[in-house]
């Protein structure tokens, strides 16, 4: 059967092309190896499904670091607020949430899934799962896949929306980059972004902190010169391997990057008093030492830091200081050092979660050889590519979805281009 669009890959950027293609007019048949659509959108926001952001678009851009610029073109023809006007018409209400985020009112991730493929069908896009595309032959008015049931579909365009390597469970297992490279593509280097460290430091192995949650701390990963590469403000948690929670996962690649420079290790710097001044808090401490003389140096912390206990324990610990020490006992120099362990308690990371643990996938198919106002391949014409396949990554909170709906609403309606 011959079609003018086949998507390749039933996921965020894939559904997004499949509708846009059959809304401007082309027989459409979207191919899913797996046995459901939207696996990834499910589970997306914690089950909740953040379809995207309402920061102004240059702040979205600055939270797409893998190569955010690439989407200001796409960006003039569709945008976040064009997702959101999108979403709405098609009936699911959205509420913005903090930083932008924004959730469908029904809390449920399903609910925009369902919707998505009713929209598929309503646009009479023929849906076909569990068929797994084995080749692509590429020709000059047309394509032919082969899947591995044996079937035989032929396009006047193809759409590659098949993902990166992340989440394998969902379907996202790297099948599209061979069918790309075959196109004349090239892959740029494939590592694990917002993703889980882990270090070998001692506290580590000894679990002394493992499953403490630290709220609202300064994240920063240092450079061989110990600068600050990049810091990120928000929770974290220690965990048996390392160190996992939001501040991480944003601080995940550029540690990915310091090590694929050819470090052994990279140097985090936590700050778990960010808004506290140092020199502010350290006069807050001796004023309390000098009308307090007796108080224990643990209480005298529990009452003007605001960290949890067994924090407060184990830097104590680290710093070879009795806990029930009376202050009056205490050096101010003592004092000033464990300050330090506060604003900038340091250790080493040296790698992270496999890829497939990651949420999002850096590199792939290189921004320079796609038309950024198209999604069109400037290496083989009528194929397109969208969403995690491409070299373009960025933080969760919608920031990623956004890129895989924008990239697939370009990849569709120009698809359809060729009917």
């Amino acid at each position: 059967m011959v079609y003018d669009v086949i998507v390749i890959g039933g996921g965020t950027s894939g559904l997004m092309a499949a509708i846009s293609a059959a809304e401007f007019g082309a027989r459409t048949l979207l191919l899913e190896k797996g046995n459901k659509l939207g696996s990834k959108l499910m589970i997306s926001g914690g089950g909740r499904c953040n379809v995207t952001n309402r920061l102004p678009q240059d702040e979205i851009i600055k939270n797409i670091p893998g190569n955010g610029k690439f989407l200001y073109s796409p960006f003039s023809v569709f945008n976040n607020e064009d997702i959101i006007d999108y979403f709405e018409n098609m009936g699911i209400s959205l509420k913005e949430e903090d930083h932008g985020r924004m959730f469908p009112t029904s809390n449920s991730a399903k609910s925009v899934v369902d919707t998505l493929v009713h929209n598929l069908e309503q646009n009479g896009v023929d849906i076909k799962l569990g068929s797994s595309v084995k080749a692509i032959d590429y020709g000059s008015d047309q394509h032919t896949l082969y899947t591995e049931n044996g079937h035989t579909f032929i396009s006047k365009a193809v759409v590659v929306a098949v993902g990166g390597k992340s989440v394998p469970h969902t379907g996202s297992t790297g099948d599209g980059y061979p069918w790309a490279k075959k196109a004349g593509h090239e892959i740029t280097d494939l590592y694990p972004t917002e993703v889980a460290l882990t270090s070998s430091e001692p506290f580590i192995k000894q679990k002394a902190l493992q499953g403490l949650s630290l709220r609202n701390v300064a994240l920063s990963v240092l450079n061989k010169r110990n600068k600050k590469v990049v810091t990120h403000q928000m929770d974290m948690i220690f965990t048996h391997f390392g160190i996992s929670g939001p501040a991480v996962l944003r601080c995940s690649q550029f540690v990915v990057k310091e090590l694929k420079k050819g470090a052994n290790k990279v140097t985090m710097e936590l700050d778990t008093l960010p808004h506290e001044e140092w020199h502010k808090l350290e006069q807050r401490l001796f004023s309390y030492m000098d009308t307090n003389p007796r108080k224990s140096l643990k209480n005298m912390f529990r009452d003007i830091v605001d960290v949890p206990e067994r924090f407060l324990t184990f830097l104590l610990q680290e710093s070879e200081l009795d806990e029930q020490a009376k202050v009056s006992t205490i050096s101010k120099e003592s004092i000033h050092k464990l300050v330090r362990q506060f604003k900038q308690f340091t250790f080493d990371v040296d790698g992270s979660l496999s890829i497939e643990k990651a949420f999002v996938t850096g590199g792939g198919v290189h921004t320079k050889e796609i038309v950024p106002n198209t999604m069109e391949s400037k290496k083989m014409e009528r194929l397109f590519f969208c969403g995690e396949i491409l070299d373009v990554h960025g933080y969760t909170g919608g920031y990623n979805i956004t890129a895989a709906l924008v990239t697939g609403r370009l990849a569709g309606m120009n698809a359809a281009f060729y009917q």
